[in-house]
């Protein structure tokens, strides 16, 4: 803990909330540059507000002689105690906005391209209708919480088996919030060509699209009713976008797992795909979702509450 010079105990008094609230947003990005951003100032602004608030508490927070910033272990211990307050505090400013009606600000939001393309096209024109002073900045790369580069997201949206799926990391919160049936497909194409399977265990002569190549992911388990079969599978080719492993499928390059709703999807609709197997089906993928913290802003809640209807399977 490095001291710096001595100021009057009575500055400590005077410690803007604001102040607090700019070191928490350069402490969570890890860096200057990107929180002066986000917070839409000017660099050397931000900085010299940090460097008051470090005169004011008299206790440096921050080391800045280094290539990337880190905090000190003072900075460490104040950055726990004073999130939860400043996230207390935006939280109840997006109350006040919410209760009349209009979400605001910009609102960061991670999804695979295959969910993406599934619920984006007709579904943001729509949610930005509503919410016309919300600004949406969509990643689709597949980027977990813990290494998004100092650009934390509102929420980030997964495909997965288990939570471990997301990439989360401790400080995340994790909500499961759909489950998806999934079901076999192949193109009429291929199924032409390499005849189409009668059981399970006929999978094993067939090209299966995996989601990747090692052995964890060249099991499928199959059920009917309460019959439930695990098969092992082989293929050249395993990717892990379901969307073009299912564009992939349509191109009669093999059999794949797909989620019920993503089959539907026009763009592989036109590629003519067919249940394989139609009795059976697969292990259901979850939709999760992953937070910052158990403290939803309002425009993150007005988020999940517009799409969740749209991610429960069709009656």
């Amino acid at each position: 803990m490095t001291s710096l010079a001595s100021t009057p105990e009575t500055e400590s008094r005077n410690v803007q909330l604001n102040d607090i609230a700019l070191f928490v947003e350069v402490a969570r990005r890890k860096s200057f540059s990107l929180a002066a951003r986000a917070l839409d100032m000017p660099t050397s602004t931000l900085s010299r507000r940090i460097n008051q608030l470090e005169q004011a508490i008299g206790i440096r927070l921050i080391n800045r002689n280094t290539r990337r910033l880190e905090l000190t272990d003072a900075g460490t211990v104040y950055l726990q105690r004073c999130q939860g307050l400043i996230d207390e505090a935006r939280l109840a400013h997006e109350q006040l906005l919410a209760l009349s009606d209009r979400p605001k600000g910009r609102l960061g939001i991670s999804m695979p391209y295959s969910l993406a393309i599934w619920l984006l096209p007709e579904a943001l024109r729509d949610f930005t209708d509503r919410y016309p002073e919300l600004d949406c900045e969509f990643d689709l790369s597949m980027r977990s919480s813990s290494d998004s580069h100092g650009t934390p997201y509102d929420v980030i949206l997964r495909f997965g088996h288990g939570q471990e799926d997301t990439g989360a990391d401790a400080s995340s919160v994790v909500h499961e919030v759909q489950t998806l049936d999934s079901y076999l497909y192949a193109s009429t194409e291929y199924l032409e060509r390499h005849g189409e399977p009668r059981s399970p265990a006929d999978l094993a002569q067939h090209q299966c699209l995996r989601t990747a190549i090692d052995d964890a992911y060249s099991e499928w388990n199959l059920y009917n009713g309460s019959e439930r079969v695990r098969v092992h599978v082989d293929g050249q080719v395993a990717g892990n976008n379901i969307s073009v492993m299912g564009t992939l499928a349509g191109l009669g390059m093999g059999i794949t797992r797909l989620p019920y709703c993503l089959a539907l999807d026009p763009v592989i609709k036109r590629n003519s795909l067919q249940r394989v197997l139609p009795e059976w089906r697969v292990d259901p993928i979850s939709v999760y979702a992953v937070f910052p913290s158990n403290l939803l802003p309002a425009k993150t809640r007005a988020f999940m509450e517009f799409i969740m209807p749209m991610l429960k399977p069709a009656d």
